[in-house]
This record gives C-alpha cells, sequence and structure tokens, in this order.
C-alpha cells in the first residue's frame, strides 16, 4: 500500500511512462516471471530485482512519495522499463510485492533521498502524476536534451522522406519493410513515439491495395508536415504547439480548467496491440456540451481499470489536457452514483458533422476522426456499402420504405458512408435492426474513412443506448 492507503492502478503507473515505447516495454515487465526479491516497505518503497540480458539482476526502487526512481539499468530515461514494471506487478498482483525489511541495497539509496527532499518521507505523499524528480533545473534540462534528440530525428525522417520521393514511389515496394522498421527504431531512438507510428504506418502501405502510392503520397506528406511542425514548434500558436508535442510523442498533462458537470457515458471500447490494452470512453457534458475522451491502459494482457457504465451520467469533475480541440480529459471527483440516461445528446445532419470534423482538422491536420452526434438519421444499404442519411418527409436524395407500412416512404437527404472494418458486422446489424427502417440518434467518429457508430437510441426508447463496438 501507499501511505495514502491505496495502491496505484496500471492506469496510474502508465500515465508515468515518458513515451510509448517505455509503456509497452514496462507492460512487459509487470508480471511476476522475471521479478525477484520484490518488497515493500509499507512506507511508499517498493523494490525488485529484474533478470535481464546479463548475468546480474537491475536493482530497482521506488519512493512513491515523490515519485523518484532507481535502477542499475542503463536507460536514460525516468522511469525506466524497470520501473514501471515493478509498479505494474504491484498493481496487478498484491501477493507479489509483500511488506518486508528493506535490502541494504535499497535503504541506502532511499535514505538518500529522503534527506536530500528533507522530513525524512513524513510529508504528504504526491500523487502519481507527480514529476519524477523536484528540481525544476533538472527537469528543464531533460526537456531540452529530449527535445534535441527529437529534432535529429525529425531532420532524419526529412531526409529519408526525400529519398523516398527522389527514387519514385515504386521503389519503396521493391525496398521491402525493412528500411521502414529501420527508420521507425531510429525515431524510438530519438525518443519520438510519435513519428515512430507513422513511419511503420508508411511502411505497411506498400502493396497493400491498387490505390496505394496515393495513400503512401498522402501519408508521407502528413509525416513531412509533423517534421515541419516540430521544427518549428516555438513559433507556432500555443493549442497548436501542444497538439504537435503530442503528435511526436510527447506527453502533455491535464492542466485545463476543471469542469463540473453531468456527464453522459456514450461509448467505451478497447483496442490491443498484442502488448498494451488501450480503453477509450467517450463523455459529454449535458450542460457544459463538451465532449470528453477518457483514455487507460492495461498491461501485460490486463484490462484497463474499472469500467464507465454506459449509458449512464455522471456527476463528476473532468480536467482536460492541452491541445487543439482539448478531447482528452481526466475523471476526478465523482459527486453521486451514476444515474440513467434520459436522453441521448444533442446533434445535427450529416452536413454538420463534416463541417465540425473540417474545422477540427484546422486545428490538427494529424486528426482520423473527430467525435459527433447524428439525429435523424437511417441506415440504408448501397452497392459500396451501407451508409448513413439524413431522413426528412421534403428530402431529395430519396425514400426508404417505410416500415409502418402506409406507404409513404421517409425521405433521406445528405448520406455518409459507414466505416464497416472498423465498426463489425455484428455492430452494423445491431444497427439495422435496431433503425427497422426508422430514424435514429447516432453518437460516433467522423473521419475521412467515413463515420464509425458506437452507439445508438431510438425515437421509441431514447433512455436506451445500444452500444455498436
Amino acid at each position: 500500500m501507499d501511505t495514502q492507503g491505496v495502491r496505484w492502478t496500471a492506469d496510474q503507473v502508465l500515465a508515468l511512462a515518458p513515451d510509448d515505447a517505455s509503456r509497452r516495454a514496462g507492460s512487459r515487465l509487470g508480471t511476476a516471471g522475471p521479478w525477484t526479491g520484490a518488497g515493500s516497505d509499507g512506507r511508499g518503497a517498493v523494490w525488485g530485482l529484474c533478470r535481464g540480458s546479463g548475468s546480474t539482476p537491475y536493482r530497482t526502487v521506488v519512493d512513491t512519495t515523490g515519485p523518484a526512481y532507481a535502477c542499475s539499468c542503463p536507460s536514460r530515461k525516468f522511469p525506466c522499463k524497470h520501473a514501471l514494471g515493478l509498479l505494474l506487478l504491484r498493481s496487478g498482483d498484491e501477493g507479489a510485492v509483500a511488506t518486508t525489511e528493506v535490502p541494504d541495497w535499497a535503504a541506502r539509496w532511499l535514505e538518500s533521498r529522503r534527506e536530500r527532499v528533507g522530513g525524512g518521507g513524513t510529508g504528504a505523499p504526491a500523487g502519481p502524476g507527480r514529476p519524477a524528480v523536484a528540481d525544476p533545473e533538472a527537469a528543464r534540462r531533460r526537456a531540452e536534451r529530449r527535445a534535441a534528440r527529437i529534432t535529429a530525428g525529425a531532420e532524419e525522417l526529412e531526409q529519408r522522406l526525400a529519398d523516398l520521393l527522389r527514387g519514385g514511389l515504386a521503389a519503396a515496394e521493391q525496398s521491402g519493410y525493412g528500411l521502414w522498421e529501420e527508420t521507425a527504431a531510429r525515431m524510438v531512438d530519438a525518443q519520438a513515439p510519435g513519428l515512430a507510428a507513422r513511419v511503420r504506418e508508411l511502411g505497411a502501405l506498400p502493396g497493400s491495395g491498387a490505390d496505394w502510392p496515393v495513400r503512401l503520397l498522402e501519408e508521407c506528406a502528413l509525416t513531412h508536415l509533423l517534421d515541419r511542425a516540430w521544427l518549428s514548434v516555438d513559433r507556432l500558436p500555443a493549442p497548436l504547439a501542444a497538439t504537435v508535442r503530442t503528435r511526436v510523442g510527447l506527453t502533455t498533462p491535464a492542466e485545463g480548467p476543471a469542469v463540473r458537470d453531468r456527464w453522459l457515458v456514450l461509448s467505451q471500447y478497447d483496442t490491443t496491440d498484442g502488448r498494451l490494452t488501450t480503453r477509450r470512453s467517450w463523455l459529454h457534458g449535458r450542460e457544459s456540451g463538451r465532449t470528453a475522451l477518457l483514455l487507460s491502459f492495461g498491461a501485460a494482457g490486463r484490462a484497463p481499470g474499472p469500467a464507465l457504465p454506459v449509458g449512464m451520467v455522471l456527476d463528476a469533475v473532468l480536467t482536460h489536457h492541452a491541445g487543439a480541440g482539448a478531447l482528452r480529459a481526466e475523471l476526478g471527483e465523482q459527486f453521486a452514483a451514476p444515474a440513467p440516461l434520459d436522453s441521448p445528446p444533442r446533434g445535427g445532419t450529416v452536413g454538420e458533422a463534416l463541417a465540425a470534423y473540417g474545422h477540427a482538422l484546422r486545428e490538427d491536420p494529424w486528426l482520423d476522426s473527430w467525435p459527433v452526434t447524428l439525429t435523424d438519421v437511417v441506415p440504408i444499404p448501397t452497392d459500396h456499402g451501407w451508409q448513413l442519411a439524413d431522413a426528412s418527409p421534403g428530402a431529395a436524395g430519396g425514400t426508404v420504405p417505410d416500415p409502418g407500412g402506409d406507404g409513404v416512404g421517409v425521405g433521406v437527404g445528405e448520406a455518409i458512408p459507414v466505416s464497416g472494418p472498423a465498426l463489425g458486422r455484428p455492430g452494423l446489424w445491431r444497427l439495422a435492426a435496431l433503425s427497422g427502417g426508422r430514424p435514429l440518434t447516432v453518437f460516433g467518429e467522423c473521419g475521412h474513412r467515413g463515420f464509425t457508430p458506437l452507439a445508438a437510441w431510438s425515437a421509441e426508447a431514447p433512455g436506451e443506448t445500444v452500444p455498436l463496438r
């Protein structure tokens, strides 16, 4: 237990990771297999020996009252993957880290640290969102060194893109994936995991379909734009600069104003890359009209933290992260038990949804999708897949058969394609069955690939949320 009496959750531990690569590596060490001698003093100190590639295990110790970290590994990241793995082990298996006597090697570091910060560790412990080291000058120097490494990585990536275009896109299919993976590894070394992820996406495009050269050129242009934005980040407006930092892989704290509202839990779904499970939860403020995205993570095959009740209303405080759009937020204090939803959020037409996505792209050109709610839309099949179309008696786009059988069809206007692969066939058929040809309210993510429905409400049961993914 921490001095607060509560162990950190996996989500809180992973929020400490300096980048995505550390988060994934730490997740793999969050099980008992590589650890021996793990223990805690019950006052905020945790330690353990982690088996590595050498003959001597790495000595890892964490003071959660800072927090602060020490490890005998050569990593320059704070916290390193071993510190993250130790904390994840403790968060997932209380019995794996028992309260015991502090070994000499850990005690020496703990005593030295507590003498430096003063008070012998008896002060109020900081939460897991606090910086690892209290010295602001040291933190500034670390930030400058990391920024310099990212800049070097961005310049190297620019040269890689220039070589690709100079040699022609056709050469990308012949060179294979190995060169892209090598470039991605260089971006990881530069501590720019966001750039590394983009490089891996570029490497997967050659030969992936008839139009792959067009898609490769588009993605190269967006990657080039991100590179140039990072190299000029100090001259960008503050919201866009925060977005660029996030896109290259730097984490931004939740420092926006705290907003108390009645938050509707619209949707929640998990994705995984085989090493890390990411949970995306969409909330909408009844009074503020703001939409918020909560992210949580699960390590080493474990699910993320407790799920939110989809279709319910939370009286709670949310604090948003910086960046264009300011969608991501952290859930704070809750003031009452979740209450049933009485009606879905207010929405708009297909045209208004596309306009909202277009406006968001002006603030964040690398945005894949934007959360929107469509009101009075009908799912209709076409030769090219399903679409969601505005429903209105006088619409000029055509009609769908009347489900009531009185011979009068439902008029349809503007339409947007449904992103079937992201939704999945069960969700698609659930959406069609719920509609039965009648208009629905649908919440989802609107992007360049179309619209991915995540939740729907029928006019007959407006308080009943039907998850679609």
